[in-house]
């Protein structure tokens, strides 16, 4: 009994003297993780301030009802929603160890005999007994392992969130793409039936003059090979125009047959390019680099974890049972149980030094993973800043472009009339005009659509108003009969 207490006491010295020595692993702070980034934009300029929920600078309502319903049943967001639980769910295991652990027991068992007496009869005994219990465990984190496993659970738990973010965004930017090719193939099957109208008006022009043998059979058939032209184009338009509906009404978590509230007729007006802010904005305004820099933070606190693993551990146990007979208490010689729960690694074959290794590389992946996340931003926002200058220069050239086409135009096929030359003028003017009329629509809506990018790469912070509500929501609550995830 001495000798036990000597020993508690030695034991409980030498545990408090870790706790106070001991200084936990923690990963240092990193500089210019980012690298280094420039200090403007090469086309930077003050601009407009830029908005939060960007669709709606378009003032399109139905846009904004389309993406508002995107958001909440989308297959896309309801999966990003499961991954971020599924984190959740990961970080409140990894903080599980910071708390003790108590499991409770109960034994029964009975027994029943009969013999003989002395007295000529049977006499049954019976005897039953059971035991109940209680056991409990802690590990002290003395090195800080536990709570860096907890921070970089933590970590991963934020970074998926803004996983969720770059998905809602990419989303947003989808459905507004395909609403705009989709209003912009209905514009060009109009486009595309005004020409074949025009067509056949030349056509009977150039008949009545093959009729008055003023001209040729050729030019005849010329003007003919240009409507059919159009004619084959047309249903090409169509099935793109289709093909757009399908993909939105994915998008939006519905069958390729379902109907689209799409009335619009016309291209949304473009406004004056947002304020873009300064390229170390984006640290904070891309969900993605968040993302990314979350990951990098969470593989040092894994390192930590690692260096931390390879010391000694304690562990702290106590149990107690009340047995039918009495009470059996194991709390005198709990201090010699800890004793004999006091672990060290000698020899794992370099298991836990390998760990420590694999976890620094991760941290040298995350950290490159991070400087591309950054850079690739940063040359999105330039791509879009000088995508919008020259495609705005080349609308404004290919309209001049299409006023003289048609001055042109006109002035081959009065000359046509009067004689003065043949077909072949009016036909290249007649193709030329047609093609830059496609061409320029074709450009509005790239035009449209780069606007979209610098919006979807210069970020933002409207996302984290989302809310799992509606998103989440079971196919059973639908009346779906399908098995449950």
């Amino acid at each position: 009994m001495k000798f036990n207490r000597t020993m508690a006491a030695f034991l409980t010295g030498a545990v408090l003297f870790c706790m106070i020595s001991c200084s936990p692993f923690a990963p240092e702070i990193r500089k210019s993780p980012a690298g280094a980034l420039p200090a403007v934009y090469s086309l930077y300029q003050p601009g407009t301030e830029r908005p939060g929920m960007w669709w709606k600078e378009f003032n399109a309502p139905e846009l904004n009802a389309l993406i508002a319903e995107a958001f909440s049943e989308s297959f896309t967001l309801r999966e990003a929603w499961a991954r971020l639980n599924r984190a959740k769910a990961l970080a409140r295991q990894a903080g599980a160890s910071l708390y003790p652990e108590v499991t409770g027991t109960s034994e029964a068992s009975g027994s029943r005999q009969r013999f003989n007496n002395d007295f000529g009869g049977r006499t049954t005994i019976s005897q039953e007994t059971y035991s109940l219990g209680l056991a409990g465990s802690y590990e002290l984190d003395l090195w800080g392992k536990i709570r860096s496993e907890q921070e970089a659970a933590i970590l991963d738990t934020t970074a998926t969130r803004e996983d969720l973010n770059a998905a809602a965004m990419t989303l947003a930017a989808e459905v507004s793409e395909r609403w705009i090719g989709i209003i912009a193939a209905r514009m060009e099957r109009e486009i595309l039936k005004e020409q074949l109208k025009i067509n056949l008006i030349y056509l009977e022009l150039v008949e009545l003059r093959f009729r008055k043998g003023k001209a040729s059979a050729l030019e005849v058939y010329q003007q003919r090979q240009i409507v059919e032209k159009v004619k084959s184009e047309i249903p090409l338009v169509e099935l793109e125009e289709q093909l757009l509906q399908h993909s939105l009404a994915l998008l939006m978590g519905k069958l390729p047959q379902a109907p689209l509230a799409i009335a619009q007729s016309s291209l949304p007006e473009i406004t004056a390019v947002p304020e873009t802010g300064l390229p170390a904005d984006l640290l904070s305004a891309r969900p993605d680099v968040r993302a990314a820099g979350f990951r990098l933070k969470a593989a040092d606190w894994q390192v930590s974890a690692a260096r931390a693993n390879r010391l000694p551990n304690i562990y702290l146990s106590a149990s107690t049972r009340y047995l039918s007979g009495g009470i059996d208490g194991l709390f005198n010689n709990w201090l010699y149980a800890l004793a004999a729960n006091l672990t060290a690694p000698l020899f794992d074959g370099n298991r836990r030094k390998s760990e420590v290794d694999r976890t620094m590389a991760v941290v040298d992946e995350n950290l490159s993973a991070y400087r591309r996340t950054v850079y690739t931003a940063v040359k999105e926002v330039e791509d879009a800043l000088v995508s919008e200058e020259k495609k705005r220069r080349h609308i404004v050239a290919l309209e001049e472009e299409i006023r003289t086409a048609r001055k042109a135009l006109t002035e081959a096929r009065e000359r046509y009339i009067k004689g003065l030359n043949d077909y072949l003028p009016v036909l290249t003017q007649l193709l030329r005009v047609q093609e830059l009329e496609v061409l320029l629509l074709n450009r509005r809506v790239e035009l449209l659509f780069n606007r979209v990018a610098l919006y979807r790469a210069l970020g933002g912070t409207w996302t984290q108003t989302l809310a799992p509500e509606k998103a989440v929501k079971t196919e059973k609550t639908e009346g779906m009969n399908t098995p449950e995830g």
